[in-house]
């Protein structure tokens, strides 16, 4: 049995265990060649027809664009993001087309298929030593009109990028919380057969 909230029963592997989502971050660059590798991590998720719906907008902490990409989020997480290498933005086109038709009909699984691209930057982060925390503390309609998004386009989460930090970075209720997290047994939510509340 389980005695802490990253042991497992099974034979997980420990990448997956290794990533979580904290928010004390060191401030530190991110090397371009870096986030390029976890851009290439995410184009080989898999996704429907292989339309690869993913799209995603960045901002390196120095750069002149980073201050206005915090301005996008909530203020209790620009809070902690400031301290971010990266600040990223993932979208997902939700219209699709046979190749080379322009006949676009709406993706069912855009959403999904962008998730998987986070997850595998996500995991390609962590093996490079960096963290990343997803999040949806955004200004939605703010991010779409200052980011020039087409309609098309979903905007499904914010992504700070970066270098654990010193948790004493973090308002004293989050130091709290600043360590990885448990899940949810699988009995909870896998069943063979019909869904079961």
């Amino acid at each position: 049995m389980a005695t802490s909230p990253r042991e497992v029963t099974r034979p997980v592997d420990p990448l997956i265990l290794e990533r979580w989502s904290p928010r004390a971050f060191d401030g530190s660059a991110i090397p371009q060649a870096d986030i390029d590798t976890l851009f290439d991590a995410a184009r080989w998720a898999p996704s429907a027809f292989n339309y690869q719906p993913w799209r995603f907008l960045y901002a390196h902490r120095e750069s002149a664009d980073w201050a206005r990409f915090l301005d996008l989020l909530f203020p209790f997480n620009q809070g902690w993001v400031q301290h971010a290498g990266v600040l990223a933005f993932v979208l997902s086109d939700t219209l699709m087309a046979a190749p080379g038709s322009e006949d676009y009909k709406p993706s069912h699984s855009h959403s999904f298929d962008a998730g998987a691209a986070w997850a595998t930057l996500a995991l390609q982060a962590t093996r490079l030593g960096y963290h990343t925390h997803a999040m949806t503390g955004v200004d939605f309609d703010k991010a779409r009109a200052e980011l020039a998004v087409p309609e098309r386009f979903r905007i499904e989460a914010a992504i700070a990028i970066g270098r654990q930090g010193d948790k004493a970075v973090l308002p004293e209720a989050l130091q709290a919380r600043e360590a990885p997290s448990g899940r949810h047994e699988i009995e909870t939510f896998a069943h063979q057969g019909n869904f079961i509340v």
